[in-house]
């Protein structure tokens, strides 16, 4: 009687496949660690013309400038060394620091007016409807260039002629001289660059509400939270990170209006609109005097920066209270 044996069958290991076998490893290991070098190599590809932009277009200009910030330059003879000389004609300057409190002024009224109205469109949009054409309609006004919006604006709010104070005119009102009164000019004009960024803004914001998972309101409602109340203890709270940042987005461009305030007004009346964008351009290319109108060119990157820092931490914009 034959037993069977239980052990296993003995495998006999050929020289050859060994060796093959090894060598397929080798090309993996070789493969792996080519195709790293392959990845990098294509990455610096597509990085590169970013890059380059970057060195040409930002960097190198903004080291330009805080260099000739410390200069006297009219662009006909070289440049020459003054030390802080631009500085200190800067803070005693009085339309420097007049053209400072209109920017300011500026970004006070069309911040504010501008979040509020774009969150306010956001939360309508998110709540009632998420058409497509609406979301279309809503940024229809970013398309139009800020000097095309200047220009026929300007149309529309002459005191004579603009449609605006026929309107008002009508109603048994007086004409209101929009962009040639000094009280009225800076709110003017901050209220058209609203006009025309509220949508895009709006739909940032429409962007971030997306992102809030549709349970947490459904567990509100069971609890018995109205839709104010879901506002304020919800829906603000969980926006807060996105909000912080195109609260930041907007400032920084805020600040930097130029191309409306020039169209419309031109800084006038009585450097009532002549904010601090406008007031270096005619430094540097009214007056020629490119030391100066860097100097003040860095001083409002100094302002930027700093006002982001505190942007930044005041909003805990790297935070989120979605767990």
């Amino acid at each position: 009687m034959t037993v069977a044996s239980s052990s296993p069958p003995t495998r006999v290991r050929l020289p050859g496949a060994e060796a093959a076998r090894n060598k397929t490893e080798d090309r993996i290991r070789e493969r792996d660690g080519g195709g790293s070098g392959g990845d990098g190599a294509l990455a610096a590809v597509f990085i590169a013309p970013a890059l380059l932009g970057f060195l040409v277009f930002l960097l190198w200009p903004t080291l330009r400038g805080i260099y000739l910030s410390f200069t006297r330059f009219n662009l006909l003879t070289p440049a020459e060394w003054v030390g802080l000389d631009n500085y200190v004609r800067m803070v005693n300057d009085p339309i420097f620091w007049g053209s400072l409190k209109v920017t300011v002024e500026y970004v006070i009224i069309n911040i504010g007016v501008q979040t509020v109205a774009a969150l306010a469109i956001a939360v309508l949009m998110q709540r009632l409807t998420k058409s497509a054409l609406l979301r279309g309609i809503v940024l229809t006004p970013y398309l139009v260039s800020n000097v095309v919006a200047g220009i026929v604006w300007l149309w529309m709010l002459d005191t004579q002629l603009g449609i605006g104070n026929r309107v008002i005119g009508a109603f048994g009102f007086d004409h209101i001289p929009f962009l040639t009164d000094e009280t009225w000019a800076i709110p003017t004009i901050a209220l058209i660059n609203v006009w025309r960024h509220v949508g895009y803004t709006a739909l940032l914001l429409f962007a971030g509400l997306q992102a809030i998972p549709s349970d947490v309101y459904e567990a509100a409602k069971v609890d018995g939270a109205s839709e104010w109340r879901m506002f304020w203890r919800v829906t603000l709270p969980l926006l807060r990170p996105v909000l912080a940042v195109v609260l930041i987005m907007t400032v920084i461009g805020s600040f930097q209006v130029f191309d409306s305030v020039a169209v419309t007004t031109g800084g006038g009346p009585a450097n009532a609109t002549n904010v601090l964008q406008l007031y270096i351009y005619g430094s540097a290319f009214g007056r020629f005097q490119f030391g100066y109108a860097s100097a003040m060119s860095v001083a409002l990157l100094v302002v930027l920066s700093v006002i982001t820092v505190i942007q930044y931490r005041l909003t805990r914009a790297g935070h989120t209270d979605l767990g």
